[in-house]
């Protein structure tokens, strides 16, 4: 048995379409007996409508194979969170209701709070970046979910939590506490540990982006594997640090190695 660990945006899908030969290519390694998970930096969807979305496209999925970075955000929180602190969120409304779900108690106020996260925010406002930043002053610890700079969409890309995340650091002056997503090792050892529960050498990580996927495989010590389906194209792969152990054009390939 292998463990196979994908991302979504670009690897899996674009948009709403599913890239060809990917639930064929899933299928068979299911069939096969190997255990596959789908873990997105995206945190603008929860976790089920990644199930439906999944499932839509022809890649049948349960609840507990799709990870995504709110809910590793949340279990961060847990563990980090004393009775009574609460935690303001810079995000859409599938980050809040996660967090609920998880028993976070979020706040508003900035100084009623003892963390600040940042998630991709298509509403983000001068109002949310003074609010995080009286926060902080405060005290609190900002953290942020992913720091993907865009995500890819059909015909194109467009600015993803980076720029949320580089808009407090330009006002605070510091790197964020810390980013629980992609190539967070909180994300790879939680993957690791608590959903495939084999030996990291029998593990792989495909996705379409350097400085996550591949980034967090490699740190991982998992098999990185890059596809060229998304964001990464011939010259950034040269000009990058980050490299993979394997490329293929497609996730449709993947039965291969």
């Amino acid at each position: 048995m292998k463990g196979y660990v994908f991302d979504l945006d670009g690897t899996i899908y674009v948009d709403e379409h599913v890239i060809d030969g990917v639930p064929e290519a899933i299928s068979r390694l299911k069939k096969r007996g190997d255990k596959v998970i789908f873990l997105t930096n995206k945190s603008i969807s929860r976790r089920s409508d990644y199930v439906r979305k999944l499932n839509n496209l022809g890649i049948q999925v349960e609840l507990e194979e799709v990870i995504n970075s709110n809910y590793i955000t949340a279990l961060y929180l847990k563990s980090a969170l004393q009775p009574d602190e609460k935690v303001m969120c810079i995000g859409e409304e599938p980050l809040l209701d996660e967090l609920r779900e998880q028993g976070i108690q979020l706040s508003d106020q900035p100084n009623d709070v003892s963390y600040v996260v940042l998630g991709w925010d298509r509403e983000f406002t001068y109002n949310k970046i003074n609010n995080a930043y009286q926060a902080w002053k405060n005290g609190a610890k900002i953290i942020a979910t992913n720091p993907d700079r865009t995500c890819p969409v059909q015909g194109g890309e467009i600015p993803d939590c980076a720029a949320m995340i580089g808009a407090l650091e330009a006002v605070t002056g510091e790197s964020v506490f810390q980013v629980t997503g992609k190539p967070s090792q909180l994300t790879a050892q939680y993957v690791l540990k608590e959903v495939l529960k084999m030996p990291v050498d029998q593990c792989f990580m495909i996705g379409d982006r350097l400085e996550t996927d591949i980034k967090m495989g490699n740190e991982a010590g998992m098999s990185s594997v890059l596809v060229m389906t998304g964001i990464t194209t011939k010259e950034l792969l040269e000009d990058s640090i980050h490299k993979p152990k394997h490329i293929l054009d497609s996730v449709k390939y993947i039965d291969q190695l």
